[in-house]
């Protein structure tokens, strides 16, 4: 079942452009006055697109932002539709400008700014980016991956009160590496688990979320789960059934939630694991994991962690001018 906001204040404005009503558009703002316990982060690279969410549910707890997502920002494909490919500086400026846009438009769960990693990218590499980074805007988690070398990366970032977010989880395991490589950390780190990719190969995605949070109910709580790569009404609403501490939603989902009336599930929520094609999908069993074991104790490959790693490099060189 789904509850619905009872208390929510839905303010409806009627804007005019002019004399011409065709001119005109309709601005809804939605004020929730007993917001989701889940923060909502948009999950994009444009503005703009933050200001209209914002501005429609009535807030955004954060951002999140990747190579794909900038590569699609609206002036960058101006840019290249003018045959204009960006230098590696151009790229990281152009970056560096966007995510400053968007930090003041959100709230306390930041705007997470990913490294610029390959598959041979070493954790000193990542490191210098990510002190780089962090300096930009105010309210910055560094995005490292969860590889080995961007668990070293994330380390040595917690230790210099660098606030990171590890991306690309797709397994408990990583998870469980993420918990250890940054116990200690001053600030609340997050773990990425990828949902809709993991559902793409057939597995429910949601499961590790609900696995991950399992695991954690042990520890100290340092790690929240972000939950990612959310692509449907039925995601967010599983999300917010199993208490992830954060979800990063595209705006065509928020858009949809909004449309349905803010819906929350509420205790006799039942998921509906299938995929889009409404088959059912493949359960992913729990894992009995000590959090106490150094990270690089756990198996930490896995094919989408790669494939994910390849998407965000062949999309930021997409922009790139060509060397000579």
């Amino acid at each position: 079942m789904i509850l619905r906001d009872t208390e929510r204040v839905l303010v409806v404005e009627r804007m005019l452009v002019g004399h011409n009503k065709k001119e005109g558009f309709l601005k809804v703002s939605s004020v929730l006055t007993n917001r989701p316990k889940t923060k909502l982060l948009v999950d994009g690279g444009d503005p703009e697109e933050t200001l209209r969410i914002k501005s429609l549910i009535g807030f955004v707890d954060g951002q999140t932002t990747n190579p794909s997502l900038i590569a699609k920002n609206p002036d960058i494909q101006r840019r290249l539709a003018s045959g204009h490919q960006l230098s590696e500086q151009e790229e990281k400026d152009a970056y560096k400008k966007i995510v400053q846009s968007i930090s003041p438009l959100v709230g306390d769960a930041g705007v997470s700014i990913e490294v610029f990693a390959d598959l041979d990218s070493r954790a000193a590499e990542m490191l210098a980016q990510g002190q780089e980074m962090f300096t930009w805007i105010p309210n910055a988690y560094v995005k490292y991956p969860c590889t080995h070398e961007g668990l070293r990366a994330a380390e040595m970032s917690v230790q210099k009160s660098i606030r990171v977010n590890m991306t690309l989880c797709f397994s408990q395991e990583q998870a469980a590496a993420v918990y250890a490589a940054t116990r200690g950390s001053k600030e609340p780190v997050y773990v990425s688990p990828f949902v809709g990719r993991l559902d793409d190969q057939s597995e429910d995605g949601m499961d590790l979320v609900k696995n991950i949070k399992k695991m954690y109910e042990g520890g100290d709580g340092h790690v929240h789960v972000l939950a990612a790569s959310i692509r449907s009404i039925n995601h967010l609403l599983c999300s917010f059934f199993l208490g992830a501490e954060l979800a990063t939603v595209p705006s065509k989902v928020l858009q949809e939630w909004a449309a349905a009336g803010f819906p929350r599930p509420d205790k006799d929520f039942t998921y509906k694991a299938i995929d889009a094609k409404g088959k059912p999908l493949k359960p992913i069993p729990y894992k009995e994991l000590d959090l106490n074991l150094p990270w690089d104790s756990f198996d930490l490959a896995h094919e989408l962690t790669t494939k994910g790693i390849q998407k965000f490099v062949a999309d930021y060189r997409s922009t790139l001018r060509r060397s000579a």
